[in-house]
Formats: C-alpha cells, structure tokens, sequence
C-alpha cells in the first residue's frame, strides 16, 4: 500500500481529525459566520478558559482557525476562519433577517464593498453606514469594485443613526465599529482596513476576503415570515 499520500489529503485529514470533537466543532460553527474574541465565544460556548485554549490551538495547528489582532482595541485579539480551510466541510445554520447592515467606521470601503457583494449574492436587502462616515467612498474601493463588475459610482456614505432599525441583522466589517456597538446583537467580520494601507493590493485583498465571508453568509440568511425581534447577546 502506498503511504505517501498527497498533501490534500493529508490535509483534509487534519482538517477533520481537528473536528473531531463536539467543542471544536462548535467553535467552528460559532466562526462560520463571524469572528468572535476568545473570551466571548469561550463564554458563549461554557468552556474554561483553559480547555477552551487548547481546543484553538489544536484548531489552527490544523490551520482550521486564524488569530489576528483588533485594528481598533490593540489589546483584543479575535478568532476567525482561515479562508478555504472549510470549504465544502460547513454547514449552512438558518438565520432570519429582514435587512443585512454593514457596518464600518467610516462606510467608505468594506462596508460598501460588502453591500455590493451582498446585492449580487442575495435577495436579502441590505445597506450599509458608518460609526464616523467619511465624505466620500474611497476611490479604491469604488475601482477594485469596477474591476469585479460591480458598480459603486452613485454610492454613498451615511451615519448608522441614520438608517439602523430594530430588526436589522447588523454585521460590523472592522474592529473598531464591532467595538464601538455595545451590546446589540451582530456579526463580526474582522476584516483589516484597506484604506490604512492605500494599495491595489490591500483593496483586493479586503475584497477577496468579504466575498469570502458572503459567500458563507448569503445562503444561511432568510427573509422570515412572522415578525423578529432583536435579542441581545453579551459583547467582550
């Protein structure tokens, strides 16, 4: 029998080896659909914070999970999927929303981007706005967008107060909106702000990262049909 076996499939078995087990599994789930600090989703899922550490490290050793440090608090840190790692392995959870929000600091970039890619993904209306908005839509944006078919020429920023209602699904694409939302209920997409770099490549990037998260996200979201409400769910 030949044991030298391809990378891929070697591969896929650490992949599934990692989720062999209810706590990582669940973990995983938790992040198919948002980032999640480590002492929040360790909170959410019961788990000590000990035991909850160990399954994440067994999760990236696997390369399953990513750690990267907040934009806005240095001091937080936040778990997300490593893109591709799952592909095929995930299951689509069910989720109702009226209208899909993104939401970033100054609604200039991912949060647009995010809205166009949503558009062309899903029936699910969906806008977007900022905690702080900019003037304009960033340039870049507007281009890596047209590089990609879609169009956001007539695209505008607007201030969060603006447009948020109660039953909004809110998802916040940067860290610093996700910090600055207290405790209504929401996603998180720890997406690195492409504006801060100023290059092609961080805009592309940030997009290929978004299409990434929507492409998870568009078939779990439904339109209900009885009315929803908002229930809170604790922030870190």
């Amino acid at each position: 029998m030949n044991a030298d076996w391809p990378e891929t499939v070697v591969g896929r078995a650490r992949v599934h080896a990692a989720l062999g087990d209810p706590a990582r599994l669940s973990i995983v789930d938790r992040l198919a659909l948002g980032d999640a600090s480590p002492g929040e989703l360790g909170r959410q899922l019961g788990l000590p914070t000990n035991l909850f550490a160990h399954h994440v490290k067994i999760l990236q050793e696997a390369g399953v999970v990513e750690r990267r440090r907040s934009e806005g608090d240095r001091r937080r840190t936040y778990l997300r999927l490593a893109p591709g790692s799952m592909d095929g392995l995930l299951p689509a959870p069910l989720r109702q929303a009226l209208r899909v929000v993104f939401v970033c600091t100054h609604n200039s970039a991912r949060s647009q981007l995010a809205v166009a890619l949503w558009e062309r993904r899903s029936a699910v209306p969906a806008t977007s706005a900022g905690t702080a908005p900019a003037q304009r839509v960033n340039p870049h944006a507007v281009e890596v967008a047209r590089r990609h078919g879609l169009n956001l020429e007539a695209a505008h920023t607007i201030h969060l107060d603006e447009v948020l209602r109660p039953e909004d699904l809110v998802v916040a694409v940067c860290d610093s909106a996700h910090e600055q939302l207290g405790g209504r209920e929401r996603l998180h997409w720890s997406v690195p702000d492409p504006v801060r770099v100023g290059t092609d490549a961080a805009f592309e990037h940030a997009f290929t990262d978004i299409t990434s998260r929507i492409d998870r996200l568009a078939p779990a979201i439904q339109t209900p049909t009885v009315p929803i409400s908002t229930v809170p769910i604790p922030q870190e």
